[in-house]
Protein backbone atom coordinates (compact mmCIF):
# COMPACT_ATOMS: atom_id res chain seq x y z
CA UNK A 1 0.00 0.00 0.00
CA UNK A 2 1.46 3.38 -1.00
CA UNK A 3 1.50 6.44 1.31
CA UNK A 4 -1.62 7.91 -0.28
CA UNK A 5 -3.82 4.87 0.24
CA UNK A 6 -2.28 4.22 3.66
CA UNK A 7 -3.32 7.71 4.73
CA UNK A 8 -6.88 7.15 3.50
CA UNK A 9 -7.05 3.79 5.29
CA UNK A 10 -5.91 5.46 8.52
CA UNK A 11 -8.56 8.14 8.11
CA UNK A 12 -11.20 5.47 7.61
CA UNK A 13 -10.07 3.79 10.82
CA UNK A 14 -10.44 7.06 12.76
CA UNK A 15 -13.65 8.22 11.05
CA UNK A 16 -15.96 8.10 14.07
CA UNK A 17 -13.54 10.16 16.16
CA UNK A 18 -13.25 12.67 13.33
CA UNK A 19 -17.03 13.00 13.06
CA UNK A 20 -17.32 13.76 16.77
CA UNK A 21 -14.60 16.41 16.49
CA UNK A 22 -16.44 18.15 13.67
CA UNK A 23 -19.79 17.99 15.43
CA UNK A 24 -18.25 19.62 18.50
CA UNK A 25 -16.74 22.32 16.29
CA UNK A 26 -20.12 23.14 14.74
CA UNK A 27 -21.80 23.34 18.15
CA UNK A 28 -19.05 25.64 19.38
CA UNK A 29 -19.60 28.03 16.45
CA UNK A 30 -23.38 28.18 16.91
CA UNK A 31 -24.13 27.50 20.55
CA UNK A 32 -21.14 29.47 21.88
CA UNK A 33 -22.41 32.84 20.61
CA UNK A 34 -26.05 31.79 21.18
CA UNK A 35 -27.08 31.74 17.52
CA UNK A 36 -30.18 30.08 16.12
CA UNK A 37 -28.61 27.72 13.62
CA UNK A 38 -26.91 27.22 10.26
CA UNK A 39 -27.69 27.94 6.62
CA UNK A 40 -26.05 25.67 4.02
CA UNK A 41 -26.11 26.12 0.26
CA UNK A 42 -27.02 22.77 -1.31
CA UNK A 43 -25.57 22.08 -4.75
CA UNK A 44 -26.39 18.41 -5.20
CA UNK A 45 -22.68 17.66 -4.76
CA UNK A 46 -20.71 15.83 -2.12
CA UNK A 47 -19.18 18.80 -0.27
CA UNK A 48 -22.45 20.55 0.54
CA UNK A 49 -24.01 17.16 1.32
CA UNK A 50 -21.35 16.30 3.90
CA UNK A 51 -21.49 19.80 5.41
CA UNK A 52 -25.26 19.68 5.73
CA UNK A 53 -25.21 16.18 7.21
CA UNK A 54 -22.69 17.22 9.85
CA UNK A 55 -24.74 20.29 10.75
CA UNK A 56 -27.95 18.26 11.08
CA UNK A 57 -26.20 15.74 13.34
CA UNK A 58 -24.66 18.51 15.44
CA UNK A 59 -27.69 20.76 15.84
CA UNK A 60 -30.80 18.85 14.85
CA UNK A 61 -33.01 19.25 11.79
CA UNK A 62 -34.92 22.26 13.12
CA UNK A 63 -31.76 24.38 13.33
CA UNK A 64 -30.38 23.75 9.83
CA UNK A 65 -31.71 25.28 6.62
CA UNK A 66 -30.51 23.87 3.32
CA UNK A 67 -31.04 26.14 0.32
CA UNK A 68 -31.15 24.80 -3.24
CA UNK A 69 -30.51 27.73 -5.61
CA UNK A 70 -30.94 26.72 -9.25
CA UNK A 71 -29.83 28.94 -12.11
CA UNK A 72 -30.51 26.86 -15.22
CA UNK A 73 -29.09 23.94 -13.23
CA UNK A 74 -28.91 20.40 -14.55
CA UNK A 75 -31.84 18.20 -13.42
CA UNK A 76 -29.48 15.62 -11.91
CA UNK A 77 -28.28 18.15 -9.33
CA UNK A 78 -31.82 19.03 -8.26
CA UNK A 79 -32.69 15.35 -7.97
CA UNK A 80 -29.62 14.73 -5.82
CA UNK A 81 -30.40 17.73 -3.61
CA UNK A 82 -33.87 16.34 -2.93
CA UNK A 83 -32.52 12.84 -2.37
CA UNK A 84 -30.02 14.24 0.14
CA UNK A 85 -32.77 16.03 2.06
CA UNK A 86 -34.70 12.77 2.39
CA UNK A 87 -31.62 10.79 3.39
CA UNK A 88 -30.42 13.07 6.20
CA UNK A 89 -33.67 14.76 7.26
CA UNK A 90 -32.66 18.18 5.94
CA UNK A 91 -35.07 21.09 5.87
CA UNK A 92 -34.58 22.04 2.20
CA UNK A 93 -35.99 25.17 0.57
CA UNK A 94 -35.62 26.44 -3.00
CA UNK A 95 -34.74 29.93 -4.20
CA UNK A 96 -34.44 30.23 -7.99
CA UNK A 97 -31.68 32.74 -8.78
CA UNK A 98 -32.21 32.37 -12.52
CA UNK A 99 -34.40 35.51 -12.86
CA UNK A 100 -31.86 37.62 -10.94
CA UNK A 101 -29.08 36.24 -13.15
CA UNK A 102 -31.10 37.04 -16.28
CA UNK A 103 -31.57 40.63 -15.12
CA UNK A 104 -28.03 41.25 -13.89
CA UNK A 105 -25.91 39.77 -16.69
CA UNK A 106 -27.38 41.89 -19.52
CA UNK A 107 -26.90 45.01 -17.40
CA UNK A 108 -23.23 44.18 -16.94
CA UNK A 109 -22.83 43.20 -20.59
CA UNK A 110 -24.06 46.62 -21.61
CA UNK A 111 -20.65 47.74 -20.32
CA UNK A 112 -18.46 44.78 -21.37
CA UNK A 113 -18.96 41.18 -22.57
CA UNK A 114 -18.73 38.34 -20.04
CA UNK A 115 -17.29 34.88 -20.73
CA UNK A 116 -18.75 31.65 -19.32
CA UNK A 117 -16.42 31.62 -16.31
CA UNK A 118 -17.37 35.14 -15.27
CA UNK A 119 -21.06 34.39 -15.74
CA UNK A 120 -20.60 31.27 -13.63
CA UNK A 121 -18.88 33.23 -10.87
CA UNK A 122 -21.77 35.70 -10.97
CA UNK A 123 -24.16 32.82 -10.29
CA UNK A 124 -22.04 31.78 -7.30
CA UNK A 125 -22.14 35.31 -5.88
CA UNK A 126 -25.91 35.55 -6.33
CA UNK A 127 -26.24 32.30 -4.43
CA UNK A 128 -24.20 33.64 -1.55
CA UNK A 129 -26.41 36.73 -1.47
CA UNK A 130 -29.38 34.43 -0.92
CA UNK A 131 -27.65 32.47 1.84
CA UNK A 132 -26.76 35.61 3.77
CA UNK A 133 -30.26 37.02 3.38
CA UNK A 134 -31.70 33.85 4.91
CA UNK A 135 -29.02 33.76 7.62
CA UNK A 136 -29.56 37.41 8.54
CA UNK A 137 -33.30 36.95 8.80
CA UNK A 138 -33.10 33.77 10.86
CA UNK A 139 -30.18 34.69 13.15
CA UNK A 140 -27.94 31.98 11.71
CA UNK A 141 -24.42 31.58 10.36
CA UNK A 142 -23.56 30.46 6.84
CA UNK A 143 -21.51 27.25 6.69
CA UNK A 144 -18.77 27.05 4.08
CA UNK A 145 -18.61 23.81 2.08
CA UNK A 146 -15.16 24.12 0.44
CA UNK A 147 -12.77 21.24 1.11
CA UNK A 148 -8.99 21.32 1.54
CA UNK A 149 -8.33 20.38 -2.08
CA UNK A 150 -10.44 23.24 -3.45
CA UNK A 151 -9.04 25.77 -1.01
CA UNK A 152 -5.43 24.90 -1.88
CA UNK A 153 -5.87 25.73 -5.57
CA UNK A 154 -8.42 28.48 -5.06
CA UNK A 155 -11.19 26.51 -6.72
CA UNK A 156 -13.95 28.61 -5.21
CA UNK A 157 -15.50 31.94 -6.11
CA UNK A 158 -14.36 34.92 -4.09
CA UNK A 159 -17.53 36.47 -2.70
CA UNK A 160 -19.38 33.28 -3.66
CA UNK A 161 -18.82 29.79 -2.26
CA UNK A 162 -15.48 31.03 -0.88
CA UNK A 163 -17.36 33.32 1.53
CA UNK A 164 -18.96 32.09 4.75
CA UNK A 165 -18.82 32.30 8.55
CA UNK A 166 -17.18 28.98 9.41
CA UNK A 167 -16.07 25.80 7.66
CA UNK A 168 -16.50 22.33 9.21
CA UNK A 169 -14.73 20.47 6.34
CA UNK A 170 -11.80 22.72 5.41
CA UNK A 171 -9.14 20.20 6.53
CA UNK A 172 -10.48 17.32 4.41
CA UNK A 173 -9.31 16.44 0.92
CA UNK A 174 -11.82 15.35 -1.70
CA UNK A 175 -10.92 11.69 -1.14
CA UNK A 176 -11.43 12.06 2.63
CA UNK A 177 -14.76 13.77 1.94
CA UNK A 178 -15.88 10.66 0.03
CA UNK A 179 -14.98 8.46 2.98
CA UNK A 180 -16.83 10.75 5.38
CA UNK A 181 -19.84 10.91 3.06
CA UNK A 182 -20.26 7.14 3.27
CA UNK A 183 -20.04 7.28 7.06
CA UNK A 184 -22.77 9.94 7.15
CA UNK A 185 -25.13 8.04 4.87
CA UNK A 186 -24.91 10.33 1.86
CA UNK A 187 -26.59 8.73 -1.20
CA UNK A 188 -24.21 6.90 -3.55
CA UNK A 189 -25.38 8.94 -6.53
CA UNK A 190 -23.89 12.04 -4.90
CA UNK A 191 -20.65 10.35 -3.84
CA UNK A 192 -19.89 8.89 -7.27
CA UNK A 193 -21.03 11.83 -9.42
CA UNK A 194 -18.34 13.81 -11.25
CA UNK A 195 -17.69 16.90 -9.10
CA UNK A 196 -19.19 20.07 -10.61
CA UNK A 197 -19.85 23.59 -9.42
CA UNK A 198 -22.89 23.70 -11.76
CA UNK A 199 -21.75 27.01 -13.23
CA UNK A 200 -22.53 26.16 -16.86
CA UNK A 201 -23.79 23.17 -18.79
CA UNK A 202 -21.34 20.28 -18.86
CA UNK A 203 -18.89 21.94 -16.47
CA UNK A 204 -16.83 19.68 -14.19
CA UNK A 205 -14.17 20.54 -11.61
CA UNK A 206 -11.44 18.35 -13.04
CA UNK A 207 -11.98 19.52 -16.60
CA UNK A 208 -11.74 23.14 -15.53
CA UNK A 209 -8.74 22.67 -13.21
CA UNK A 210 -6.74 20.64 -15.71
CA UNK A 211 -5.88 17.72 -13.39
CA UNK A 212 -7.69 15.09 -11.33
CA UNK A 213 -8.56 15.22 -7.66
CA UNK A 214 -6.28 12.24 -7.19
CA UNK A 215 -3.40 14.29 -8.63
CA UNK A 216 -4.20 17.10 -6.22
CA UNK A 217 -4.89 14.96 -3.16
CA UNK A 218 -1.74 12.92 -3.65
CA UNK A 219 0.26 16.14 -3.53
CA UNK A 220 -1.52 17.38 -0.40
CA UNK A 221 -1.24 14.06 1.42
CA UNK A 222 2.17 12.74 0.30
CA UNK A 223 3.91 15.79 -1.20
CA UNK A 224 4.25 13.95 -4.50
CA UNK A 225 2.22 13.78 -7.71
CA UNK A 226 2.64 13.64 -11.48
CA UNK A 227 5.16 16.35 -12.57
CA UNK A 228 2.80 17.87 -15.14
CA UNK A 229 0.01 18.06 -12.56
CA UNK A 230 2.39 19.48 -9.95
CA UNK A 231 3.21 22.46 -12.17
CA UNK A 232 -0.43 23.30 -12.77
CA UNK A 233 -1.44 22.80 -9.12
CA UNK A 234 1.31 25.05 -7.78
CA UNK A 235 0.51 27.69 -10.39
CA UNK A 236 -3.14 27.78 -9.29
CA UNK A 237 -2.10 27.81 -5.63
CA UNK A 238 0.18 30.79 -6.26
CA UNK A 239 -2.29 32.96 -8.20
CA UNK A 240 -5.15 32.24 -5.77
CA UNK A 241 -3.32 33.31 -2.61
CA UNK A 242 -5.56 36.37 -2.34
CA UNK A 243 -8.58 34.08 -1.85
CA UNK A 244 -7.12 32.50 1.29
CA UNK A 245 -6.01 35.71 3.03
CA UNK A 246 -7.73 38.75 4.41
CA UNK A 247 -7.47 41.63 1.99
CA UNK A 248 -4.31 43.73 2.40
CA UNK A 249 -4.60 47.33 3.49
CA UNK A 250 -2.42 50.30 4.26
Amino acid sequence: MDKFHEHLANYQAQIKKDVEKRLAFIREQIDGPGLNGVVVGISGGIDSAVTAALCVRALGRERVIGVWMPAYSQPVHEADAKQLAEAIGLNLVTVDVGPAFDALVPAIQSVLPLDDKTKGNTKARLRMTVLYAVANQKGCLVADTCNRSEVYVGYMTKGGDGLADFNPVESLTKHEMRILAKELGIPDSIITKAPSADLWEGQTDEQEMGFTYEDLDRLLITGETRPEAMERIEYLHRISEHKRNLMPGI
